[in-house]
């Protein structure tokens, strides 16, 4: 049984509208069901307001889950110490991907943490993949898996 196996959730805003990286995204989200339930919901553009209404309806389906907002001010990880986090967590985790203008205040007061893949700004297409690969990478480290070295 893999070492980590409790459900994963990503929450985005906007479907992917670029195929390479619709399909990388897909790739890893094959790659994660072998570590558990991974699910994403993707919910539609509109603007930052409506956007973070939605999120936050969203966050309602799972009032125990760990609410984490991936967003430029949060704390940077490097991958094993993304990984060792993982590996404390007992509940259900939502990460929150939010579309080309960011996250709403509103959903960052919701979230129990926020984090950030980097300093630099990234297309939200672009944020879900290197997420979802960093997810991937992180979990096979935790079930000593050979992906990242």
């Amino acid at each position: 049984m893999a070492k980590y196996d409790r459900l994963v959730k990503l929450v985005a805003i906007g479907k992917m509208r670029d195929r390479l990286f619709d399909s990388r995204c897909q790739e890893f989200l094959t790659r994660l069901n072998a570590y558990g339930r991974c699910e994403v919901a993707v919910l539609p553009d509109s603007d930052v307001t409506n956007e973070g209404k939605a999120i936050c309806r969203e966050l309602d389906k799972d009032k125990n889950a760990l609410v984490i907002a991936l967003t430029e001010e949060g704390k940077e990880y490097t991958t094993r110490e993304f990984s060792a986090f993982l590996e404390t967590l007992d509940r259900k985790i939502i990460f929150i991907i939010g579309g080309p203008f960011g996250l709403s205040p509103e959903v960052k007061s919701r979230a129990d943490r926020m984090m950030a893949l980097s300093k630099m700004t990234f297309t939200h297409e672009m944020a879900r993949m290197i997420f979802l690969e960093q997810l991937y990478r992180a979990l096979n480290l935790l079930n000593g898996g050979s992906y990242h070295h």
